[in-house]
């Protein structure tokens, strides 16, 4: 007895093809709707800082973390190697002022969180404990230096962190600046990896996307 072999029909093929589509669109929808808002958690949180830095200055006529009378005037300021103060230059320039700036601002109510005033260089690996996290859990950095790709001047900077695909630090770039990594006032992080998350140089730059192998760690640099 011959048996009948049954396949599929052209609609049942066309029905499936449909469901997978739907299914990768919206699994391709659902990653740009994370990435989009972790961008503007970065934003977000990178706005409130800057905020938070001027207005303890407005407040106390001293820049957090340099602050020479914090301990004083600031309750629940400890620790750190000047006992919670800063030197009073005007500038974050030490490892006892990077690791103040966030106490100093959280004490006095600027922003939240708990730090521990800890001295740290100007480095992307402090603790959360002593500085703030970014959306992608890795620190960020504010300090006196000259971090900013297209810059070699010196000022106080905010380092996001680094850690951030390229794709996500360049949608930032064109969400609060000019969209190249070398000028304005938000640049790529010198420090890291900056050959390959951007090419070019100065206002002819560009982020460096590749589709094959796109940089996954890169960070950027508000200057203030």
């Amino acid at each position: 007895m011959i048996k009948k072999q049954q396949g599929f029909t052209l609609i049942e093929i066309a029905i499936v093809l449909v469901i997978i589509g739907l299914l990768l669109g919206g699994v391709l929808k659902g990653q740009e709707m994370i990435t989009s808002a972790k961008v503007r958690n970065l934003a977000d949180s990178a706005n409130a800082i800057k905020a938070a830095f001027f207005a303890f200055q407005d407040r106390y006529h001293a820049v957090p973390g340099d602050y020479a009378q914090a301990s004083v005037n600031i309750p629940g300021v400890t620790g750190g190697a000047g006992g919670g103060n800063g030197n009073g230059n005007g500038l974050v320039n030490t490892n006892n002022d990077r690791g103040l700036f966030w106490l100093h601002l959280s004490a006095a109510g600027f922003i939240t969180g708990s730090y521990n005033g800890t001295a740290v260089g100007n480095i992307l690996t402090c603790p959360a404990t002593t500085c703030a996290i970014n959306s992608y859990g890795t620190p960020m950095m504010f300090s006196w230096g000259s971090a900013a790709d297209g810059t070699n001047r010196n000022s106080h900077e905010l380092r996001i962190g680094r850690g951030l695909p390229v794709e996500v630090v360049a949608e930032l770039d064109r969400k609060v600046d000019d969209g190249i990594p070398r000028t304005g006032s938000f640049q790529i992080d010198r420090g890291i990896n900056r050959n390959t998350c951007r090419a070019g140089a100065g206002a002819t730059s560009t982020y460096q996307i590749a589709v094959a192998n796109p940089q996954s760690d890169c960070g950027g640099v508000f200057i203030m």
